[in-house]
């Protein structure tokens, strides 16, 4: 029997691993199923270099719990080890197995295949045990041993018996995390954390994952069905089919696999960080990727499994160095690449889906640059008549005849196609087109392209189209200045609010009498505010808005020709709660009261 104290720095090293080696107690259960499939995976790459000639046999992990005995039991059948490499791997905190191993067998398949560290997350087992045991016997020729530590710097080891290869570890499970010796949790955490372990699991007798997931098979060898199935694996509770999806497999200059796949995102603009899994060698990482894949991909789902993510001690955190700027630099190109293919390649079935991934690319181009100038062949503006253009293309569609007097080309567009139909009609009259621009992103979006001096942008209902789009040709005006200074205190009682301010312009006879509008600045930096990335002050100021009164209409000159006062205010006022009423902004009191008068007008 050998007695000893394990090999620390500090007397104080249980307290702190108990607490806060993880910030996650359920943690341990992956650091000691990866270790038990890293030790089969172990004697395969022995077996395969011929150092062990003995028999394999079925390589697996099996996880058991016993609510009686209140212990959880990790059992492989892996590389075991002997009294010294327990001394060494065990009993000096921190020392790596799995680094020393590797030294040894430099084959690329064991880097590729060792999955972690047999030291800190070994004693991960101490946040949830009071006790830990170790029975091991290594398939050199050496006798089985068994290990005992309570939880304090004390240990025993001696000399067991054992008749197979590998090793068991048993924890007994301390008062506070009695939780994880009900078999709904484990069975919950093996599904999390070992769902692709690349060696069998088992748990009550079944199987609990995947050892060949889909991204680690090559492209040629999966079909469109097998990449279906596999999102349908990731996701059970999704029912909406991916739009595609990027098998991503790169050896050099650093391992990366993985698959990513396009939801359909519609308008909903919400990165959800949850959707894309990060793995290394096959175990669970992290779903928290916003280290290693830039902002805009949260938007995607699926897979990510590279051995040369660096994390810190609980596999938890990225941290930030040159492979993870090149990852992600190459995971974005790839991205790029496969929309610009699909573009290319079958530009009708990629507009048919731009309605769905429309705000993926304008997120990108808006986040990375590189990205921007890539996604500037394939970025399309949908119009009114649900038609696709390159921005190119809208350009040379619509700069004959929206080029204003200043020689910029003028793109009006719509947030809202029924709320603005009557202004979409009055567009198309002067031979305009007119863009849908209706996502959460789109203000920020036509900010860049005013920014890269693509055109200008201009809402519909942020003025009259004579000043969105200024033409030198000047149209005169039917009422006369004493008409527009009689009338306009007559206008301005009727609103009786600061927040409107009244101007009269001369505009086609055809437009409307009254036309309240909002300024595209004031308003496009609100909702730029909104999402994020605006100025935060414009939320705080008070809506404002223009009254243009039309003095071509022929119902404005009627109105400024009665010569009954309170006539003239009651029409005034009916034609202002009109105007009011199509921007959506006549509600409350005034709405009723405008709709007991118009009763009022039927004979």
């Amino acid at each position: 029997m050998q007695s000893g104290k394990i090999n620390v720095q500090t007397e104080n090293i249980f307290p702190i691993i108990k607490k806060f080696l993880y910030s996650d107690h359920e943690i341990f259960l992956r650091e000691l199923v990866s270790n038990a499939v890293d030790a089969s995976q172990k004697i395969k790459t022995l077996a395969g270099a011929g150092v062990y000639s003995g028999t394999l046999g079925e390589l697996a992990v099996q996880v058991a719990v016993n609510k009686d005995a209140k212990t959880i039991t990790i059992t492989d059948n892996g590389i075991g080890m002997t009294a010294d490499e327990v001394e060494r791997y065990i009993n000096q905190i921190a020392f790596s197995g799995a680094e020393e191993f590797i030294e040894k067998y430099k084959a690329e398949s064991a880097t590729n295949t060792i999955i972690g560290h047999f030291g800190l997350g070994f004693y991960s087992a101490f946040m949830v045990a009071d006790k830990v045991e170790i029975i091991t016997k290594s398939y050199q020729d050496a006798p089985a041993v068994h290990w005992v530590c309570d939880g304090t710097t004390n240990y025993e080891l001696t000399e067991t018996t054992k008749d197979d290869r590998g090793t068991v570890i048993t924890l007994h499970i301390n008062e506070d995390s009695v939780e994880f010796l009900e078999n709904a949790r484990i069975k919950t955490l093996l599904d999390k954390y070992g769902k692709f372990l690349p060696v069998e699991v088992k748990f009550e007798d079944k199987v609990i994952n995947n050892t060949q997931p889909a991204w680690t098979k090559k492209p040629v060898d999966l079909t469109a069905d097998d990449y279906k199935n596999f999102y349908r694996e990731l996701y059970p509770l999704t029912f909406d089919e991916p739009l595609f999806h990027i098998h991503l497999n790169v050896d050099y200059p650093f391992n990366l696999t993985g698959i990513l796949y396009f939801p359909k995102l519609k308008k909903s603009f919400e990165p959800q960080k949850n959707k894309i899994q990060l793995y290394s060698n096959q175990v669970f990482i992290t779903d928290a990727v916003e280290g290693i894949v830039p902002e805009f991909l949260t938007l995607l789902h699926g897979v990510i499994d590279s051995p040369d993510i660096p994390l810190n001690v609980s596999r938890s955190y990225l941290q930030s160095d040159g492979n993870v700027k090149k990852i992600a630099s190459h995971i974005t190109k790839k991205v790029g690449d496969k929309l610009h293919e699909l573009f290319f390649d079958n530009r009708a079935d990629f507009e048919t889906k731009w309605d769905d991934i429309g705000l993926f690319v304008k997120y990108g181009m808006l986040s990375d640059e590189k990205f921007n100038e890539r996604a500037k062949g394939f970025c399309l503006l949908k119009n009114e008549a649900g038609k696709y253009f390159t921005l190119e293309e809208y350009q040379n569609l619509v700069k004959p005849n929206q080029t204003n007097t200043d020689g910029k080309v003028v793109y009006l567009y719509t947030n809202n196609t029924t709320e603005h139909h009557s202004l979409i009609a009055q567009a198309q009259k002067r031979g305009y087109d007119v863009l849908v621009l209706d996502s959460p992103l789109d203000a920020h979006f036509i900010n860049m392209l005013e920014s890269k001096n693509e055109a200008s942008f201009a809402r519909l209902d942020a003025d009259t189209l004579d000043n969105l789009i200024k033409k030198s040709a000047e149209t005169t005006s039917a009422l006369t200045d004493e008409n527009k200074q009689q009338l306009q205190p007559v206008i301005e009682s009727v609103l009786n609010d600061s927040s409107y301010k009244v101007q009269f312009e001369n505009m086609q006879a055809d437009d409307a009498p009254v036309l309240i509008t909002q300024s595209e600045f004031a308003r496009r930096m609100k909702e730029m505010s909104a999402v994020g990335g605006g100025y935060d002050f414009m939320g705080t100021m008070p809506e404002m808005y223009q009254v243009t009164v039309n003095t071509n209409h022929p119902v404005i000159m009627k109105i400024a020709s009665q010569d009954d006062v309170e006539k003239q205010k009651t029409d005034v006022r009916h034609t202002i709660d009109l105007a009011l009423l199509a921007k959506g902004l006549l509600k409350g009191q005034a709405l009723t009261e405008f709709i007991n008068r118009s009763y009022t007008q039927i004979n």
